[in-house]
């Protein structure tokens, strides 16, 4: 069962610098626009080195969140309910156990290129796996413009899917917007004989989309869906899409199953903010993946 709490506060981490800035401000305007408490959250480590102006770290944290609330409270006044925290500790915990009781998590993309990029994606994987709620891993180069409405989602017609689904409706409809679900990849099985493999797929592919939709087109009535039939690779697909919206939604496995390489593309590739959403594994699933490691092995 998941632990995500739908009504909780929007957490944001804050590292004092004025790049993550803009971060805050796509964490302030989640929270204004479901009308949530803002978390500010700064993990230090005591066993940093002391910064040229010899304060210490919790000194250079609380620095940065008091930096952070005077920024929330010039851009939107008192129209936003805060708290700031600063906790010592290793980030993976300090943040994972910020948002245990959160509706989401917002912390920013590094800059880095390369292996530093590849190290940053798998950390910020590792937190999606242990937050228990959405993570929205923003660029720094983030602004907001017109095309914060559109929220795209991928699906694989699995439980995984769910809950993506769920936090990508609710995106849409918070934002007024509309909403594209994405569904990728080309089927590992083989057609009959007198069936035409595009066609077969397609004609697949729709009815997976029509059944896994239903009960969120009717709980969502006023988003605007567009399906996205492609047969690219999940994260090709998703990667292309994203030049035209404003936030990508994505599945991640927690616990022992492994994280899904779409998540893990999409948050090394993609110029747009994006939402990995834990899926937590049901005892069948738990079963199925153990006997099929059990083959396997």
């Amino acid at each position: 069962m998941s632990t995500w709490n739908r009504t909780g506060s929007v957490v944001v981490e804050v590292d004092g610098s004025a790049e993550n800035l803009r971060v805050v401000d796509y964490a302030c305007a989640e929270a204004l626009r479901e009308g949530a408490k803002l978390v500010l959250i700064a993990p230090y480590s005591a066993h940093t080195a002391s910064s040229p102006t010899a304060q210490s770290p919790g000194e250079l944290a609380d620095a940065a969140v008091r930096a952070a609330v005077t920024h929330v409270r010039y851009r939107d006044g008192y129209a936003t309910e805060l708290a700031a925290v600063t906790e010592e500790g290793s980030r993976l915990r300090v943040l994972a156990h910020a948002a245990r009781k959160a509706r989401m998590l917002v912390v920013a993309r590094s800059r880095s290129r390369g292996p530093q990029r590849l190290a940053h994606t798998q950390a910020n994987l590792r937190l999606a796996a242990r937050a228990g709620c959405p993570v929205v891993v923003v660029p720094l180069s983030w602004r907001p413009s017109l095309l914060d409405r559109k929220v795209a989602v991928g699906i694989d017609g699995t439980a995984l899917s769910a809950e993506a689904l769920e936090f990508a409706f609710g995106e849409a409809a918070g934002r007024d917007g509309d909403l594209t679900v994405v569904h990728a990849g080309l089927p590992a099985e083989r057609p009959f004989a007198d069936e035409d493999p595009e066609c077969s797929w397609i004609s697949r592919a729709d009815y997976l989309l029509s059944e896994t939709l239903a009960p969120w087109t009717s709980r969502f009535p006023d988003v605007k869906v567009t399906r996205f039939l492609s047969s690219r690779p999940p994260a090709a697909a998703l990667v292309h899409e994203s030049s035209s919206v404003g936030l990508i939604v994505v599945g991640a496995h927690t616990g022992v199953l492994p994280i899904d390489p779409v998540a893990r593309r999409s948050l090394a590739a993609m110029t747009c903010p994006v939402a990995v959403v834990p899926h937590q594994p049901t005892d069948d699933e738990l079963s199925t993946v153990r006997r099929r490691d059990a083959v396997v092995h």
